[in-house]
C-alpha cells in the first residue's frame, strides 16, 4: 500500500548557491521497505520513492504513459544490474536511475537525485 510519509524532518532543507536545487529531507531510510515503493509530497511536487538492493531512488509519481500519479505502486526489479521499476499500468520498465523506457523509447520518466545522509532520505529538486 502506498502512503504519503510526512515527518518533522521533511522541514530540513539545504539551498546550494541561491535559489538553485536544494536537497529536501523526507523520511528516514527505515520508513521504506526494501522492493516497495511509496509516494511523498515534496515541494508541492508528487515523488515516488524506493528503496532497493542498490539504493534509494526518487522518481515522478506520474506514469509518462498515461499521467496517472501511480508509479509508487509500480514493480521494482532488475534488468542485468540496471534497478527498474515497472509502471502498474501497461507495464512498461523504466531505468530508475535514468528514467530511461526499457520498451519504448518515446516514453521517459522523470528522475531526480536522492541519498541517504544521516539515516534520512532527502532528494534534491
Amino acid at each position: 500500500m502506498t502512503a504519503v510519509l510526512e515527518s518533522a524532518a521533511r522541514s530540513f532543507v539545504e539551498r546550494t548557491a541561491g535559489a538553485g536545487p536544494a536537497w529536501h529531507r523526507v523520511c528516514a531510510v527505515e520508513d521504506l521497505e526494501p522492493g516497495w515503493g511509496e509516494a511523498a509530497l515534496i515541494a508541492g511536487r508528487q515523488v515516488a520513492l524506493f528503496r532497493t538492493a542498490t539504493g534509494v531512488f526518487a522518481v515522478e509519481q506520474a506514469d509518462p504513459a498515461t499521467g496517472a500519479h501511480v508509479m509508487a505502486r509500480g514493480i521494482t526489479g532488475s534488468r542485468g544490474t540496471r534497478p527498474t521499476l515497472a509502471s502498474p499500468l501497461h507495464k512498461e520498465v523504466y531505468d530508475l536511475g535514468t528514467g530511461e523506457c526499457l520498451g519504448n523509447p518515446e516514453l521517459r520518466l522523470g528522475t531526480y537525485a536522492a541519498r541517504v545522509a544521516d539515516g534520512f532520505v532527502e532528494v534534491e529538486l
